[in-house]
């Protein structure tokens, strides 16, 4: 089953407690927190202040999504502070499985990102060890970008190895998706979609939910 995870880099900060209620309400299966240093990618996000405060006004499923450098400094600190899924670059540490396993000790979800120009062959190792793969299919650091049509066949290529190994992870995807790439990647083997600036720029959470699930 499809799951949507909106993006709250995209979310009206002025009324953040009310943007996460609608939310709730439209069926959405979790949030996604994008957290960038300045350094890993060109952008300043939010962090540990924000994820404090959102925590306590929901039951949702929180994705932290690591854009950063020496992800493994601030492991610790993003899982005690309510993280239910923690992500981390492959491009981003020497060394990944230290860092998975860190994420891991938490009880935490752990998931292994890999950016457009990144082949999935970097990550085949760590394969057996995650709980989800993220595909970024836009480069990382600004919303609003257009979907890279290369995303397709690493999905493709990525469900094929998990079928063949019969591992467990899940696929994620995150960047440019709408109403038209989401059919694209679910079709391919993704399994959670990323939505940020298309999602909340729509009028009507609950049906873009739907939508955008190919349940509409």
């Amino acid at each position: 089953m499809t799951k949507l995870f909106p993006s709250l880099l995209s979310a009206d900060f002025l009324n953040l407690k009310g943007e996460i209620k609608n939310l709730e309400q439209s069926g959405v299966d979790g949030l996604h927190f994008d957290v960038m240093d300045g350094q890993f990618v060109p952008n300043i996000s939010i962090g540990f202040p924000v994820l404090e405060a959102i925590r306590p006004q929901t039951k949702l499923p929180i994705d932290v999504h690591l854009m950063i450098t020496s992800p493994e400094d601030y492991i610790d600190e993003f899982c005690q502070k309510g993280a239910d899924k923690v992500s981390i670059h492959i491009e981003a540490t020497p060394h990944i499985h230290r860092a998975i396993q860190k994420i891991k000790s938490h009880n935490v979800e752990a998931g292994v990102v890999i950016n457009p120009g990144t082949s999935i062959h970097t990550i085949d190792a760590i394969l057996q060890y995650v709980d989800f793969v993220l595909v970024m299919s836009v480069n990382p650091g600004f919303g609003g970008q257009q979907f890279i049509e290369d995303a397709i066949d690493k999905i493709a290529a990525l469900d094929k190895i998990r079928q063949t190994r019969k591992l467990s992870f899940k696929i994620e995807v995150d960047g440019g998706i709408n109403a038209h790439t989401a059919s694209k990647v679910i079709n391919a083997g993704a399994d959670w979609l990323v939505a940020g600036s298309y999602f909340f720029n729509q009028a009507d959470y609950t049906n873009t939910v739907k939508l955008l699930k190919g349940e509409a």
